[in-house]
């Protein structure tokens, strides 16, 4: 178990596993046709990345680059379009179950763009957005009423806005100059529209935040009924405005989560994962599973997942490495969108840890005997110290007999206990294998 569990609980957002930053150019590169090879196909979520934002957020670490030229933008579509093109022609007969599109801000495209964009993914790809959970992601300034049109025309079951604070001096600490009419006017807009789910961003620990401020944030964004809402904590980020600060403020925004937490349990709302909160019955149906089944990136920040490798393009944060990285991509021949450029490949224990952190990460926690029938193997088989250490720690519980007790097979769940789903995101990288906390250590922020 890496020290780093016991420093601080906040070492890293976990949303996937390995972390990018531990991908390393593939030499010799491989053909996408043999990397998808072999591969179960039945059950992808597609996503499509666009690295456009208006503005630059003091907390964003995105592959994202701010005030993008109209001419750059159809550049970037051209060849969003030629990657699509050769990503399909290296598949067999993909069935794709549910979509994404991130960035950045989606939203940052005009409704014009928009429409070309769902056009070439549906005609290219073959997939049917309207008949799978098509989530989309926007922000206060952009989510006009003839963008959200198209994305609702479209198929968009799930709209997620970036709030953050619905304290106007709150989103400037935070780099996120904004006013409180303008964020709900755009939420207006959502609901007017009218989408399946809504979901809003707040973040914790910004400077000058109160609990009382704090709690004024999670009441505005209550009164809309969303039905999801993601609590953030504040990271100094290294290469953005706020990564230059430096202090301390681990046990206040430790406070702040579990007021937070708290007080959307009490509002009916239950807990998903450390950030993620939802009304009960609003899960869209989708067969897909995060930590077996495999992901379909589209465009130049966007990573693609099979069982054996994850690849995407360069990745970087600083804004000028990111447009270059941009400009570069917009350049690309098509022969180019036909191999794996960037990755990680995946040995057998890191497809173990993998579906271990991303299962343990989530409130529902691991089902043991779903992971014993695809692994052939109990979980404390190879992590048996691991999860000890944070059992002994009460941030982990099993839901019924573990494997090694009286000889029988692990049944049930292992799960995070809510102290522990609180210290997410340092139980997250403290189970990552020595293999990729290395790359990552020796990976140059950029």
């Amino acid at each position: 178990m890496s020290p780093s569990v016991s420093v601080s609980p906040y070492q890293g957002y976990v949303y996937a596993y390995p972390h990018k930053t531990s991908y390393r150019p593939l030499d010799p590169r491989p053909s996408l046709r043999e990397v998808w090879a072999g591969e179960p196909q039945t059950n992808l979520f597609l996503y499509l990345h666009i690295p456009f934002c208006e503005m630059r957020c003091g907390f964003c670490n995105l592959f994202t680059r701010t005030g993008a030229p109209e001419e750059l933008v159809a550049a970037y579509l051209d060849a969003l379009e030629r990657q699509a093109r050769a990503v399909r022609d290296a598949l067999d007969d993909p069935r794709f179950v549910t979509a994404a599109v991130g960035g950045g801000t989606p939203t940052y495209l005009s409704a014009a763009e928009l429409t070309r964009m769902f056009d070439l993914t549906e005609r290219v790809m073959g997939a049917d957005l309207r008949a799978v959970p098509l989530s989309v992601e926007t922000s206060p300034a952009t989510a006009t009423t003839d963008r959200l049109t198209v994305l609702a025309e479209r198929g968009t079951t799930r709209i997620s806005i970036g709030v953050q604070s619905f304290i106007d001096a709150e989103a400037r600490a935070a780099v996120r100059p904004q006013r409180r009419e303008e964020v709900e006017a755009a939420l207006g807009s959502i609901r007017e529209v009218g989408f399946e789910a809504l979901n809003i961003d707040l973040i914790y620990g910004i400077d000058g935040q109160t609990e009382a401020s704090w709690r004024y944030s999670l009441d505005a964004a209550l009164a809309w009924k969303p039905e999801e809402i993601y609590l953030y904590p504040l990271y100094v980020r290294p290469l953005t405005g706020l990564g230059r600060r430096a202090r301390d403020w681990d046990d206040h925004r430790l406070a702040l989560y579990g007021q937070g937490r708290d007080h959307l349990l009490a509002a009916g709302y239950e807990q998903v994962s450390m950030r993620m909160f939802r009304l009960p019955g609003q899960v869209s149906a989708t067969e897909y599973r995060c930590q077996s089944d495999g992901m379909v990136g589209l465009g130049c920040g966007a990573r693609s997942y099979t069982s054996r490798l994850h690849y995407s393009y360069e990745y970087a944060v600083g804004a000028g490495q990111v447009r270059a990285i941009i400009d570069d991509y917009v350049r690309l021949a098509p022969g180019e969108f036909e191999v794996a450029n960037v990755g990680f490949r995946l040995g057998e224990d890191e497809r173990r840890r993998r579906h271990l952190i991303q299962s343990l990460l989530q409130a529902e926690g691991l089902d043991l005997a779903a992971y014993r029938e695809r692994f052939g193997v109990e979980v404390v088989t190879g992590f048996r110290e691991e999860l000890d250490r944070l059992a002994e720690r009460g941030w982990l519980e099993w839901d019924g007999p573990a494997a090694g007790e009286g000889g029988a097979a692990g049944t049930g769940r292992l799960r995070l206990t809510p102290e522990g789903l609180a210290r997410s995101d340092a139980i997250g990288p403290a189970l990552f294998s020595g293999r990729v906390r290395e790359l990552m250590a020796g990976y140059e922020a950029r």
